[in-house]
């Protein structure tokens, strides 16, 4: 599978190097390249990218202030000689933060933890075709936490809480720690079923017994809504 790239970044230094690397990967296409964040959001409506390589100090509109604006966006790696901004672009999910300069064996680290994630959601996607042919207790993901891979009926799925590099995955019966991000979580299910409802958890909308304000209770649980995520939430809600 081809991975769809676009490198934003205002130094032609910087975009030959990622150019260069990416020559050496078969799986890597560098669809396109912008000098700045707001050139990216006009390439992005016109065309379906995998994955960005994007730098954070550009005129007008900073890397870390584009993300924020974003509702989808493709995979993300920062790359940057700014090593402030690390905790915050990890915040806003990104899969790898690059400084600059940096060499090919870490440049090739980073985008493999994008191919993972990708071919997991492809994986993923499958299943979801016959879904209208299979009953919801059928469907499921496996979960690998240690040295152990827990099968998780999304029926049983309540909700998942990150947790620095790991996630807390709460069904009818168990609590599941696993070594991977919540935007990974996130790729892997359907999105109308189960949303994103703040920056640190992910909910089944099923499962939901109460709207409170900007919060919402499963279970015993009050999980916060975010106002980035309220939106589209309410949205869900409505349409349900």
């Amino acid at each position: 599978m081809k991975i769809k790239c676009l490198i934003i970044d205002d130094e032609p230094l910087a975009q030959r190097v990622i150019e260069k690397y990416a020559q050496d990967l078969p799986f890597l296409e560098i669809a396109g390249k912008c000098n700045q964040a707001v050139e990216a959001i006009e390439y992005l409506h016109q065309q379906q990218i995998d994955l960005m390589f994007l730098d954070i100090n550009m005129p007008k509109l900073s890397g870390i202030d584009f993300l924020k604006t974003m509702k989808h966006t493709p995979l993300v790696i920062i790359t940057t000689a700014y090593a402030e901004y690390a905790l915050e672009g990890y915040e806003l999910d990104v899969v790898d933060y690059l400084m600059k300069p940096f060499g090919f064996d870490r440049f090739l680290k980073a985008v493999h933890k994008a191919q993972d994630i990708l071919s997991t959601r492809n994986y993923q996607e499958e299943p979801d075709i016959k879904s209208d042919q299979s009953p919801p207790e059928e469907q499921f993901v496996f979960v690998k936490s240690g040295k152990k891979t827990f099968k998780v009926n999304l029926n049983d799925l309540l909700y998942v809480e990150a947790l620095g590099d790991y996630v807390k995955i709460y069904t009818s019966d168990r609590m599941i720690v696993s070594y991977q991000s919540l935007k990974h979580i996130e790729s892997i299910l359907p999105f109308s079923k189960f949303p994103r409802v703040h920056k640190s958890f992910l909910i089944s909308l099923s499962k939901v017994e109460m709207i409170e304000g900007n919060q919402v209770r499963i279970k015993d649980k009050f999980i916060p809504i975010g106002s980035n995520y309220k939106m589209e939430f309410e949205k869900l809600v409505k349409a349900g």
